[in-house]
This record gives structure tokens, C-alpha cells and sequence, in this order.
């Protein structure tokens, strides 16, 4: 009976033994394949002959104004890297909405493996076709989030800093004190514009007054046009934009008066009417962010920046402009780039006179990527969400 009790001991521990070698030989290998799967696609690189890269755009390539800027940073960023015409695909005129999505899917069955779309509104539809194709780098200009996606970026500069040194050209050539302004959507990024802009023409001229109408719509030649024309009827004699087009300036020329353009440099558009206008130099983020992707350095970030890393800049001024404002504009840059002058300090109020930015305080990137209210010296409102 002891023998058959001992033997019966030893079975058990024998069994016991075998079950938990075979617990540890289960578990070594999920841990592997888990890291596998989790360590970025980009972390062994892409050759550079194997890269192909997807724009789209909202606009046309040559619209004069943002695609065309955007088009102008993919030039570049090949030019830089050397990529070949077949390594690229372009894709225009493509709407915020499902066409985006399908736009990029697209682009996937043509081999790209870095695609990058230029209008907020195409955020989510791109974060759609990230979400089936882990692989493949996305990244989303003007968006604010990643969507917790390990292949999806947003990107922009902070044109901010450009606008609020265009505004002190602006407040410098105004004679009436009443400039015009002409809006695309109600969005953060565009409050953000307005207000950087009106900070900088009263940095010089104190009374002056933006007016601004929204349009809601980032592209309508006809409309910016329009609304343009209804802001000189209003008596402004110098036109700002952040719309898409050179058709604000061109209207601000045909009535004798002036105008701030927006994203590429348009003198030629309107040579009469244009002062300066803020830029995007965008194929400094598309020559280093696709490099990243070679050399297996991507990963998914938030990329916010401006003067100081040359992805946005103020065009020459023109000789429309008036005397002293090359020495005033270069005075507020050289302050901005080195943090003496931060354009979000307070004191600041709102144009319904409550104060929002205490003196001494300033704005966080936070509040600055929700602003939802103008600054005094603007005339109209930001639209309420439902």
C-alpha cells in the first residue's frame, strides 16, 4: 500500500511538472508575438526606393493659396530626398467627408505607404483607413488629434506668429481704421488667426478695428470674392483672409484698396493691392517626416511649431506697404523668435470687455488649440456649436 501510495505521489508531481513546463513553453511565445506586434511597422525603416507617398488636397494643386502651398512642400520634400515623380500620388480637389476616405484607400492599392490629406475636416476619414492599415503612415495637417492611433500624426505651424506680424503691416496701411477679414470656418484655428492678426495691427494703431465675416467654407472663389467686396462696401480699405484662394485680394484690388494674402506669396495675383501675406513652408515637416519613415524614427506626434523651425515665415513685404513697416515687422519677429514678445500675453481682453488673459499670464497651447473668442478691436462673433 505504501509503494502504491508513494507511486501514486511521484505520478502526481510528474504530471504537475509537465503541466506547468507546458504553461511556461505558452507563455514565451505570446510575449514575443505581442512585442512583435506592437513595436512601430517604421522601426526596421523603408528603403527609399520603396516609399511612395499619397497628398490629398481640398484644393486644387495651383489654387494660388493653400493646396498650392501643400503642393509647394511636396516639390520640395522630393527635391530634398530625391524621390522620383512614380513615388508620389496627388489627389485634389477632394472634399472633407467620404471621399476622403476613399481617396486614401485608393492610394493604398497603388502602393503608398505614407499618405498625408491637408484639411481638417478630413481628420476622422483618414483616421478611419489608419485604424485598417497599421503599416501605413497617415498624417492629417490642421487636425488636433491622433485618434490613439500609432500611425497617425497631425501636423501644423503656427501661422499665429506670421499673422500677428502681417496685422502690423495691415494697421500700418489702413487710412479708414477699418479692416476686413474674410473667414472660413468657426474653428479654433481660425479664431486663433483672427485674433493674433487684430493683436498685431493694434500693436501699431490701437483704434483700428477688424471686421469679420464667415463664409463656412474653406474653398469658394466666387464667395471669398463676395464677402471680400461686402467688407470694402463696409468702408474697410485693407482685406485679410484665411480662405483658400488669391479671389479676396483680387476683389481688394479692383476697389483701389489693399490686401493681406494668405499661404502662398500671390504679388502676381493682384500686384497693386498685395502687402504681405503669412506663409507655410511645409516641405520642411514632409522632407523630414517622410525621412523618419526611412530611417525607421517615425512615430505618431502632434507637430506644432513656427517661426523659429521655418515652417511658416511672412512673405517680403511688398512696395504697397507703408514706410517703417519693414522696421516694425522685423523688430516684433526678432522679439517672437526669441520669447521676449509671447503674442497671447496678457492683460487681453475679449471685444464684449472681459478680461481673458491677466497681466503676466498668457495662454497654453491647450487654450489655444480650443479659442473660441475675439479679442478686443474685432467686429462679430465666433458662432456657437449645437
Amino acid at each position: 500500500m505504501q509503494k502504491k501510495g508513494l507511486a501514486a505521489l511521484l505520478c502526481l508531481v510528474m504530471m504537475m511538472s509537465i503541466f506547468t513546463l507546458a504553461g511556461c513553453g505558452s507563455t514565451a511565445p505570446k510575449e514575443t508575438a505581442a512585442a512583435e506586434t506592437t513595436t512601430p511597422a517604421a522601426a526596421t525603416g523603408i528603403a527609399k526606393d520603396k516609399i511612395k507617398v499619397g497628398f490629398i488636397y481640398i484644393g486644387s494643386a495651383h489654387d494660388g493659396g493653400y493646396s498650392q502651398a501643400h503642393d509647394n512642400g511636396r516639390l520640395d520634400m522630393m527635391a530634398t530626398l530625391g524621390l522620383t515623380e512614380d513615388q508620389v500620388v496627388v489627389m485634389e480637389d477632394v472634399p472633407e467627408g467620404a471621399d476622403c476616405e476613399k481617396a486614401a484607400r485608393d492610394m493604398i492599392d497603388n502602393g503608398c505607404n505614407v499618405i498625408y490629406a491637408n484639411s481638417f475636416g478630413h481628420g476622422e476619414w483618414l483616421a478611419n483607413v489608419a485604424k485598417d492599415f497599421p503599416e501605413v503612415k497617415f498624417g492629417h495637417a490642421t487636425g488636433i488629434g491622433t485618434y490613439d492611433l500609432p500611425n497617425y500624426s497631425t501636423y501644423m505651424g503656427r501661422i499665429y506668429e506670421a499673422r500677428y506680424l502681417s496685422g502690423i503691416a495691415a494697421g500700418l496701411k489702413t487710412q479708414t481704421g477699418k479692416i476686413g477679414y474674410v473667414a472660413a470656418m468657426p474653428i479654433a484655428e481660425v479664431v486663433r488667426g483672427i485674433d493674433a492678426f487684430t493683436l498685431g495691427v493694434r500693436s501699431v494703431n490701437p483704434t483700428a478695428t477688424v471686421e469679420v465675416i464667415w463664409m463656412n467654407t474653406w474653398y469658394d472663389p466666387a464667395l471669398e470674392k463676395t464677402t471680400a467686396t461686402t467688407l470694402l462696401n463696409n468702408g474697410c480699405d485693407v482685406i485679410a483672409q484665411h480662405c483658400d484662394t488669391t479671389s479676396p485680394q483680387v476683389a481688394a484690388e479692383e476697389k483701389g484698396a489693399f490686401a493681406i494674402g494668405y499661404n502662398s506669396s500671390t504679388l502676381d495675383a493682384a500686384p497693386k493691392a498685395y502687402l504681405t501675406a503669412p506663409l507655410f513652408h511645409w516641405g520642411k515637416f514632409y522632407a523630414a517626416d517622410v525621412q523618419s519613415v526611412i530611417d525607421g524614427t517615425w512615430k505618431s506626434q502632434r507637430y506644432w511649431e513656427g517661426l523659429n523651425a521655418g515652417v511658416v515665415a511672412l512673405d517680403d513685404l511688398s512696395a504697397n506697404c507703408a514706410e517703417g513697416t519693414s522696421e516694425k515687422v522685423e523688430a516684433a519677429k526678432a522679439k517672437v523668435m526669441d520669447g521676449s514678445l509671447v503674442i497671447f500675453s496678457g492683460p487681453i481682453k475679449d471685444n464684449e470687455g472681459n478680461e481673458k488673459v491677466a497681466a503676466g499670464q498668457s495662454l497654453t497651447d491647450a487654450e489655444l488649440e480650443s479659442l473660441q473668442w475675439f479679442v478686443e478691436g474685432v467686429i462679430g462673433s465666433v458662432p456657437k456649436s449645437n
